[in-house]
């Protein structure tokens, strides 16, 4: 018996693959690609009758069922970390003393943090004063003179 001459078997194998990649990689959000596989089978195998138009049509709606439902999830249940700030760049930057080396004028200047440089949105500072990040928005952070 050709096993993949049947629709079914075929989308239970991506499901099966996709969930192995998840479990190999986790964090790829995969898992609910794999369930939406895996409803797709089912489908098939419940009505033979549905054709691919119908079953492509069947896995595009079930895995944005499928991944609307997991971000719901990961939002109402958020995963414990040691770092939760460890893709958050910019908030990791709070706090830290640095160095303006484009001078702060009408609000606008750049400092050096660590081996690069961003925009600064500040009070007047000038060339080598030392400053704190008190904030970022979008790619600039907002410092403020380091009090004496």
């Amino acid at each position: 018996m050709d096993w993949f001459a049947h629709a079914w078997v075929a989308w239970l194998a991506v499901a099966a693959v996709l969930a192995g990649v998840e479990l190999m990689i986790p964090g790829l959000f995969l898992i609910f690609i794999a369930g939406a596989a895996a409803l797709t089978g089912i489908l098939a195998l419940l009505f033979p009758e549905l054709g691919i138009a119908g079953e492509l049509m069947s896995f595009a709606a079930w895995s944005v069922v499928a991944v609307a439902i997991g971000r719901r999830w990961y939002h109402e249940y958020p995963v414990d970390t040691a770092d939760p700030l460890l893709n958050d760049r910019t908030a990791r930057l709070i706090g830290e003393v640095v160095t303006v080396v484009e001078a702060i004028e009408a609000g606008s200047g750049r400092v050096r943090v660590g081996d690069g440089e961003w925009i600064a949105r500040g009070p007047d500072t000038p060339v080598g004063a030392r400053v704190r990040i008190k904030g970022a928005s979008g790619t600039s952070l907002d410092v403020e003179p380091l009090s004496t």
